[in-house]
């Protein structure tokens, strides 16, 4: 029932207070820059919570992940190494979704790692901090992995997207 009472109780007026246009800027900047170092492809895309019938049934934010994943088209880079890190406000809960291409280098471990280091500072109020520093352990896998030589296209979005 609590977890039923946060998704009713948080909304978007939530994620603008957590993530007001400037830090949503910086955000964005962090994206932008970490992709000088590596060809992947950041996303970062925050909800404030599921519809209650979701709740009420148990979906779990692993499984809206895997669904925005889909929806922001985040696979569909020409090197398979989109990356998504998706955060459910009403539950403090980052995911990061990584396409095959990047994933089967990286590993579930780091990616784990990366998000429970973000939840931390969920947890204490730090959204856009929490963020930016995901992003930049991020970038630090994707540069070791994958690491940019030349010039590439943007293939998605750097801006975050509120859902």
């Amino acid at each position: 029932m609590r977890r039923l009472w946060r998704h009713l109780a948080t909304d978007r007026g939530d994620v603008r207070r957590a993530f007001p246009p400037e830090q949503l800027a910086r955000i964005e900047h962090a994206i932008a820059e970490g992709e000088l170092h590596h060809v992947g492809q950041v996303c970062f895309a925050v909800e404030a919570g599921l519809p209650l019938s979701r709740v009420w049934l148990g979906a779990s934010p692993r499984e809206r992940a895997l669904e925005v994943f889909g929806l922001l088209r985040v696979w569909d880079t020409e090197r398979n190494d989109g990356v998504l890190v998706y955060l459910l406000l009403a539950d403090r809960d980052v995911e990061i979704v990584a396409d095959r291409g990047i994933h089967a280098q990286v590993g579930a471990a780091a990616w784990e790692a990366i998000c429970r280091t973000m939840e931390d500072a969920f947890r204490a109020g730090r959204f856009a901090d929490g963020v930016v520093e995901g992003i930049a352990a991020i970038t630090g896998l994707l540069a070791r992995h994958s690491p940019r030589s030349g010039a590439q296209r943007n293939e998605l979005s750097d801006r975050p997207i509120i859902l």
